[in-house]
């Protein structure tokens, strides 16, 4: 029996002392790659971005969240476009403040013309004012990244998350709109970080539930069209304290923790009110239509300010107007569900459609990946499918959450086979090559298979192409190629051509056989154009092409 007898196994000691110099070298060695692709990745994302901000005059939307922003700062009164909540326009008040701007007490009119108030015809200098407006969305667009390449990170590794990290960082749509003094971008990764945060709460519920529960309720207070992410992150907070709880109690835990991350979103959208006006004052000063049905008793039950729920008013006032839409040269009335699908076809680089494509295969197939797919495909899911009934075929941007969650979803790519990294590495390249080649107008991006930005015109419209950013730029080649020629000008946007030094009539208002020098259109004018203006596009023949959103013609 003695020769049966195994001694048991004496652990060694563990050394609490430091690695030996040459160990500590090597572990630096493989780990300061990472965080140094990081900043790299970062820093030509905020290159592009502030560059890009620095030469765009206001977008169309751009002047009434700054001019609402300023109100705000100034006035701590909640007047001006109710159909945002104010988290948002908060952080872009941040960099409002800073510019210190002039304000006209006296001025009473509404929010659009608050804004071009604001900017042209209050002694500001609306490039710097801008410029400030726009600096804490960039900030805030950066800091998403890192949540991007925390995410993918946690899922599949370092070398996922670099490649997550990579496709947010050049695309196109993200860079655009992470540019402007907008809330698409702050919105959307107000909800990948809460969605992160709620995948956490599978092993620390206790921290990450109240912390998802904030991230939601900033995306809450910085976008109504947020709110259908709302009952997709509850149940999977309810899932993740499930997961940690153990007993007879599971059930009850589960609906508390979601309880709790509700509770916590409902209290930051009120505190956003309640930075603006701490009395909550609150009389509309435009039209607040009466909403009735499902939707009336689903805004009544909100249990968010009066603000708030007559800015929902607003937006379903919004939904029952008769817009037009512009999709592959075709002009419609209504909307086309599948318009932003098609569009996102047109604007997203080839290899990050692939890559997309893949992380989603990779996430719904793979069984090490599948329980994190709820958190990463079933939000973007619901909120895509609830945009694509939105009555405004406007733009990509109503969907640019899914550049963020496709990303961290991509990069999951890389647990299915090592071969495949080489091939993830050559797709990321090219969709980075694509969008360098873009540079600096990511606004009217299209990939190469619809023939790059200068081609964006012909088959979208709007926020996609011209968003009247470049009336600067307009004014610089009219100097530089046309002086003292006959300016016929057609713009969409919310500049102020005279401001800038254009000369301009409108050809719209005299005879066609008046019109003679230079059309100048807005391409998204023209994509609308009928009538006198489409006669007047007929008769001319294109000269030259501004940021790939004005076209010059000679008549």
């Amino acid at each position: 029996m003695r020769d049966l007898w195994i001694a048991p196994a004496v652990p060694r000691p563990v050394s609490l002392s430091p690695p030996a110099p040459a160990d500590a070298a090597r572990r630096t060695g493989r780990r300061w790659p990472v965080p140094l692709l990081v900043a790299v990745l970062l820093a030509q994302m905020a290159f592009a971005m502030v560059t890009t901000a620095v030469r765009q005059t206001p977008t169309i939307d751009e002047p009434v969240y700054v001019g609402a922003a300023a109100q705000y700062v100034h006035e701590h009164r909640l007047r001006h476009n109710p159909e945002h909540p104010p988290l948002g326009k908060l952080v872009i008040g941040a960099g409002v403040a800073l510019a210190d701007p002039h304000m006209d007490p006296a001025f009473s009119g509404d929010q659009g013309q608050s804004g071009r108030h604001l900017l042209y015809e209050s002694g500001n200098d609306p490039w710097r004012l801008m410029l400030w407006a726009r600096l804490p969305v960039i900030a805030l667009t950066l800091s998403f990244g890192l949540v991007v390449f925390a995410f993918a990170r946690e899922l599949a590794g370092s070398a996922a998350g670099l490649a997550a990290l990579a496709l947010y960082c050049f695309s196109p749509d993200v860079i655009a709109h992470g540019s402007l003094a907008t809330l698409d971008v702050p919105a959307a990764g107000f909800v990948l970080t809460s969605a992160w945060l709620v995948w956490r709460a599978r092993r620390s519920p206790r921290l990450h539930v109240p912390l998802a529960g904030v991230a939601l309720g900033a995306a809450l207070a910085t976008k109504m069209s947020t709110l259908p992410a709302v009952p997709v992150l509850m149940v999977l907070a309810g899932a993740s304290v499930w997961r940690t709880s153990t007993g007879g109690r599971r059930l009850l835990r589960a609906v508390a923790g979601a309880g709790m991350a509700a509770s916590a979103a409902i209290a930051l959208v009120w505190a956003a009110y309640l930075m603006v006006d701490p009395w909550l004052r609150w009389t509309p000063e435009q039209h607040v239509p009466v909403v009735h049905g499902l939707r009336g008793l689903l805004v009544r039950l909100l249990p968010f300010p009066e603000a708030y729920r007559d800015g929902m008013r607003v937006q379903f006032g919004l939904e029952n107007r008769p817009w037009q839409g512009f999709l592959f040269g075709r002009l419609y009335d209504g909307s086309l569900w599948y318009y932003l699908p098609a569009a996102l076809l047109v604007k997203t680089p080839l290899g990050m459609l692939a890559l997309w494509a893949g992380g989603v295969v990779a996430v719904a197939v793979v069984r090490r990946l599948r329980p994190v797919a709820p958190y990463v495909l079933a939000v973007p899911l619901v909120l895509l499918a609830a945009a694509m009934q939105g009555a405004r075929d406007f733009g990509t941007r109503y969907a640019v959450f899914l550049p963020l969650f496709l990303a961290v979803a991509a990069g999951c790519v890389l647990v299915v086979r090592r071969r495949v990294s080489v091939g993830v590495a050559a797709l990321v390249a090219c969709a980075a090559v694509s969008s360098v080649r873009a540079y600096p107008y990511y606004l009217p991006y299209s990939n190469e298979a619809f023939g790059g930005p200068g081609r964006t015109r012909e088959w979208l419209h709007d926020s996609n192409v011209d968003w009247g950013q470049d009336l600067g730029r307009l004014a610089d080649r009219l100097r530089e190629r046309y002086p003292g020629e006959r300016v016929w000008l057609v713009y969409k946007g919310s500049g102020v051509p005279s401001f800038y030094g254009i000369k301009a009539s409108d050809p719209r208002r005299v005879p066609v056989r008046e019109v003679r020098g230079l059309l100048v259109v807005s391409d998204s004018a023209a994509a609308k154009a009928t009538g006198r203006l489409a006669a007047l596009i007929r008769g001319s023949r294109p000269v030259d092409d501004v940021g790939h959103s004005i076209t010059v013609y000679r008549r």
